[in-house]
Order: C-alpha cells, then structure tokens, then sequence
C-alpha cells in the first residue's frame, strides 16, 4: 500500500486548502483513513478519520467546523478541506491508513501506512 498526498502550500489565515491523498493497492479491509498534523518540535497528533466503509468522520475539536474529511471510493483517494485556515494550523500533514479492525483511530499506532506530508503554512 502507497499513500501520496498532495495539496498543501502557503496560505493567509482565514483562507483554504485542500489536501489529497491518492492510496494505491490493497482496499479490502481498509477501516479509516486518517490525517495527523506535526508541527516543528511538537508530536505528531490526529486531525480527522474517516471510516472507509460507510463514511463516518470524526474530527479533533479544535479543527470541528472548519475541517472536513471525506473520500472517493472510485479513486481510493481521501480529501482533507480545510476552510478558516489559521496559523496553528501550520504543520507538515501525514495521511494514514489502517486495516486494523480495533475500531481505534486516533493514535500513531493505530494506522499501518503512512503518505509522506504535505506542507501547510497559514501566516498571520
């Protein structure tokens, strides 16, 4: 399984961005499609999961109302909107994926691969 994600860039507080993550190989028995944030000396924290079968998201509070994720099935590619970009938001974004069946989803450990980043800058 190969993640790669795309989509992020610089952009000021208050604007938008769309991160991709194109997952190619292995979807049989994938449970949830994450995105995780780290931002320079800090760890790297859960930002959203989706549920591949059947769509259930669930979002970190502080990005509720702001962020949404979602998926393409066809494309086995999943989205991450990012709309109210503020400058905490600034991180390298990870994609992930599990096919654990724990029903756990926001921990590193949970997820079995991961997409190499994307740079997310938002300035004040």
């Amino acid at each position: 399984v190969q993640l790669q994600a795309s989509g992020g860039g610089l952009v000021q507080a208050g604007g938008s961005l769309r991160l991709s993550c194109a997952a190619s190989g292995r979807t049989f028995s994938r449970y949830f499609m994450g995105w995780f944030r780290q931002a320079p000396g800090k760890e790297r924290d859960f930002v959203a999961a989706i549920r591949w079968s059947g769509g259930s998201t669930y979002y970190k509070d502080s990005v509720k109302g702001r962020f949404t994720i979602s998926r393409d099935i066809a494309k086995n590619t999943v989205y991450l909107q990012m709309n109210s970009l503020k400058p905490e938001d600034t991180a390298v974004y990870y994609c992930a994926a599990t096919y654990s069946a724990s029903g756990y989803y926001t921990q590193r450990h949970d997820y079995d691969y991961w997409g190499q980043g994307t740079q997310v800058t938002v300035s004040s």
